[in-house]
């Protein structure tokens, strides 16, 4: 219950991020937390969840950390935007949200589902999202997500079974079934990318959900790196306002 707490006592003398681990009543989720510098217990701090993808599923603790921790991690971004960051890992053969896959031939086809029963990995997310939610030093009015591929869909999964909790989102190369949309649109600002040459998740499943939210009342961001393939986020974590853009909403 008290997971991080052993880590206050030296989470400011820390330059990255620290081990930690979800623990349900049947299931165990490690993460990586990073807490702001001259993190101060008595204060209330901005949540940013990342979700990785399907590469980095595993339990060691570490894989998930591959893609966009550098921008946290940057000295100007973490004096400006001090906030808590957490990269959950997912199980090996795990997945975030309740998608489902073909590979037919190299080619990969993505159908995603309107609702259904959260994946294993996704409700010892949910749960850990309740426990960090329980510290009385996280701002329940400034939590955000974002995620890369798989991180992507389950970005929108998140969006669609939390639409009250989350400040704002920013899913990468993701996608999602666009009856989900109407669920989150209004309630969520979204920043979505992708690149217009991604061979694994095409880039089509943005770019419906970007109209699918906009037809529901949304008012997305939506970035079409034209020259990217399958790895936008790199460009995604680069782009030079998309901090500002997250602290700039609120609940």
């Amino acid at each position: 219950m008290g997971l991080l707490f052993p880590f206050l006592c030296y989470a400011q003398s820390l330059p990255s991020f620290e081990r930690a681990s979800y623990n349900g009543k049947n299931d165990t989720l490690p993460y990586r937390i990073l807490f702001p510098r001259n993190f101060d217990p008595t204060k209330k701090y901005p949540l940013i969840l990342v979700l990785h993808g399907a590469g980095e599923r595993g339990n060691d603790n570490e894989a998930q950390l591959k893609y966009g921790t550098q921008l946290f991690l940057t000295d100007t971004i973490r004096e400006k935007y001090p906030a808590i960051v957490v990269y959950p890992q997912c199980p090996k053969n795990g997945w975030w949200s309740n998608v489902q896959m073909k590979n037919d031939s190299g080619k990969w086809t993505w159908t995603f589902v309107e609702g259904g029963e959260p994946t294993p990995a996704m409700k010892s997310l949910l749960g850990l999202i309740s426990q960090l939610l329980d510290k009385p030093f996280i701002d329940k009015k400034r939590v955000y997500v974002g995620g890369l591929s798989m991180g992507g869909m389950g970005t929108f999964e998140l969006l669609r079974r939390k639409p009250e909790l989350f400040a704002a989102a920013f899913p990468i190369c993701g996608g999602d079934n666009t009856q989900n949309a109407k669920i989150y649109a209004k309630k969520v600002p979204l920043w979505v990318f992708h690149g217009a040459k991604d061979n694994i998740v095409q880039p089509e499943h943005s770019i419906i959900m970007v109209e699918a939210i906009k037809a529901a009342g949304g008012n997305p961001k939506f970035t079409l790196y034209p020259n990217d393939g399958h790895n936008s986020w790199d460009h995604a974590f680069a782009e030079p306002g998309l901090m500002a853009w997250l602290f700039s909403h609120k609940k």
